[in-house]
């Protein structure tokens, strides 16, 4: 099978441009029973993963194991919320990276704004500021992504070797780049949410701590 490494990198980029994020108007504005909410999330981001027509995006067994592992409020009366899509639609985009613990870290902050109306800072206006990021970043990744497969066509070039394989260890090289980059991110990530636990319990011992040696004086009184 001849390999067209051009062809494939031009439709990868093409694609990055139609996996848009749900837009916070699109959200149902009323509750939703759980086959509504696998419903919606799977007609919303089918695209977005590896095989649309056989892969699942949201199903009630993942959705109790999210409430099971703490990352997901109930629902109330059997009926999910906006809030609860939007913390939703975060996991689902997270779980293809970060692990159960490091997600329940990441996370927390906005669960203690569930349900919260405030119009400061609710989860609505996060969710809206996290995709503003998100499409902020969309064409500097473009151009990182051409800027690699640029490098990665010179590589191996210089070689009296068949053309077909030339490609194939071309697209290695390819794939190389974009790992060590996913590798360097997610540990850096991994770092920044150790750090946050760290303090977290260094918190909690320092409040245990204090509490032992009050009741201790209590009881030497």
């Amino acid at each position: 099978m001849t390999i067209d490494n051009d062809d494939l990198m031009n439709s990868v980029i093409a694609s990055l441009g139609r996996i848009n994020p749900i837009p916070l108007e699109d959200m149902p504005n009323i509750d939703l029973y759980m086959d509504q909410l696998t419903t919606f999330m799977s007609e919303r981001l089918k695209r977005t993963t590896r095989h649309p027509d056989v892969d699942k995006v949201l199903t009630k067994t993942m959705i109790n194991n999210y409430a099971k592992n703490d990352l997901l409020p109930p629902p109330v009366r059997k009926k999910y919320s906006k809030d609860h899509l939007i913390l939703l639609i975060f996991i689902y985009y997270y779980k293809n990276l970060l692990s159960i613990n490091d997600i329940q870290t990441l996370i927390t902050p906005l669960k203690e704004r569930f349900h919260v109306s405030d119009d400061e800072l609710n989860l609505s206006k996060i969710y809206n500021t996290a995709f503003e990021l998100q499409n902020e970043e969309l064409e500097p990744l473009i151009e990182d992504l051409k800027k690699k497969y640029d490098r990665s066509l010179q590589t191996f070039s210089d070689m009296d070797i068949d053309e077909e394989e030339k490609k194939r260890m071309q697209m290695f090289s390819f794939i190389s780049l974009l790992s060590y980059d996913v590798y360097i991110k997610k540990l850096l990530i991994e770092k920044i949410l150790d750090n946050i636990t760290d303090k977290e319990l260094a918190e909690k011992n320092k409040e245990k701590a204090k509490a032992k040696e009050e009741k201790q004086k209590k009881k030497n009184q």
